[in-house]
């Protein structure tokens, strides 16, 4: 009776492995064939804007030549959308369609901004305690701090001399160029995505005048956003607890293996306010200290990097280069804020010195971390915005 009980459990123990692994495999595939059909909706939007603007793209954003108001589109786009990862894959797509590189760098750099709003947000959580509320928000707003001084930085520096339109030009170049190895010559991946990007382009055909090109770019936004949202989603049920583990082991071994590991979690969860945002808690609950947390939370940045860097591989045709040009500026912009903010005293000090003062003054009056959430990721850039259209 023993035995037989026992076998019975055995056989129970091992059919729920095997329908866990099943579930795992089926997990996995979605996630491939969402990564499928992100890179088409990335094509889908590059055509449809081709479609919509001919060879007006540029006048389409002459309010944006303005570097600063293109920034701070970049800032309310992600600020409102909630993910970097889509907003810069569009991005990516506008520029494959016509959009000037030129426009688009700031717009990146907004990105990078806007994106911190997610963990500011998860930091009200703990409100109600005062002290955990200073950890949080300081643990929230170190993010903030760093990309606002990377921008402060590296943007005037941009908009003077092209540094990082100039490297990723070069960069693009060696994957696009008259060589042998050239991607230019053997698009792989641009003709895995044909049969669905042909398909909605002549659906769109059937409609008059202008439609097509913008029924293809909302439809191909729609599908980036879906995508993102749910490759999100599948990857923290995958990884999580692995990341966790990761980040877990990594903290407070050193900036240089906190930045790794920051880069190496957002890369498995595809979401630097994920990641970000795992380790808001942990410093509310005082686990680890705002300087421990320091290094991961740049690291971050450098992992989203690359869904731009994946999102630029579904574009073909001549604007290809100029696609994965921007998507290289993204990775050369975060890489040279870390280098440049990481590798200066000074300058590294910044970010945590700000955010210690903001987590003070936001637990005495917490209306003031309301307002800098508004005024800093909404308003500021709303109404700097409308002036300058204006």
């Amino acid at each position: 009776m023993i035995d037989t009980t026992s076998r019975a459990t055995q056989e129970s123990y091992l059919d729920q492995g095997q329908q866990a692994r099943q579930g795992r495999l089926r997990q996995w595939l979605t996630l491939l064939l969402l990564v499928y059909f992100l890179i088409c909706a990335v094509s889908i939007v590059g055509d449809g804007f081709k479609l919509a603007t001919g060879d007006h793209a540029e006048r389409l954003f002459e309010f944006a030549t303005n570097p600063f108001v293109a920034l701070m589109v970049g800032i309310v786009a992600t600020a409102l959308i909630q993910s970097s990862s889509t907003v810069t894959s569009v991005i990516v797509a506008l520029v494959a369609g016509g959009l000037p590189v030129a426009v688009a760098i700031p717009m990146v750099m907004g990105a990078n901004v806007g994106t911190t709003v997610t963990n500011t947000l998860v930091s009200l959580g703990h409100v109600r305690n005062k002290d955990e509320f200073r950890r949080a928000f300081a643990a929230a707003t170190v993010h903030d701090f760093f990309n606002l001084l990377a921008v402060v930085i590296l943007l005037p520096i941009e908009i003077l001399f092209g540094p990082l339109e100039r490297m990723a030009s070069v960069i693009a170049g060696l994957f696009y160029s008259d060589a042998d190895l050239s991607m230019e010559s053997v698009n792989v991946v641009g003709r895995a995505t044909e049969p669905v990007t042909g398909l909605i382009e002549r659906l769109a055909s059937m409609l008059p005048g202008m439609m097509p090109g913008i029924a293809m770019i909302l439809l191909g936004v729609a599908l980036i956003f879906l995508c993102i949202r749910y490759i999100g989603k599948l990857l923290k049920a995958l990884m999580v607890g692995r990341a966790r583990q990761i980040m877990l082991s990594a903290i407070g071994r050193g900036p240089l293996t906190g930045v790794a590991s920051g880069a190496l979690v957002t890369l498995l969860v595809q979401s630097s306010s994920t990641t970000t945002s795992l380790m808001v808690p942990m410093a509310g609950s005082g686990a680890f200290t705002l300087r421990q947390i320091y290094p991961f939370t740049i690291g971050s940045n450098l992992g989203t990097t690359m869904t731009a860097l994946l999102a630029a591989t579904a574009i073909s045709g001549p604007t290809a280069m100029l696609a994965l040009e921007i998507a290289v500026v993204h990775l050369l912009f975060n890489l040279f804020a870390v280098v440049i903010i990481g590798g200066v005293p000074f300058l590294r000090l910044l970010p945590v010195k700000g955010a210690q003062w903001l987590g003070r003054v936001g637990a005495q009056r917490k209306a003031l971390a309301a307002g800098w959430v508004l005024g800093v990721f909404i308003v500021l850039p709303a109404l700097l915005i409308a002036v300058t259209v204006l």
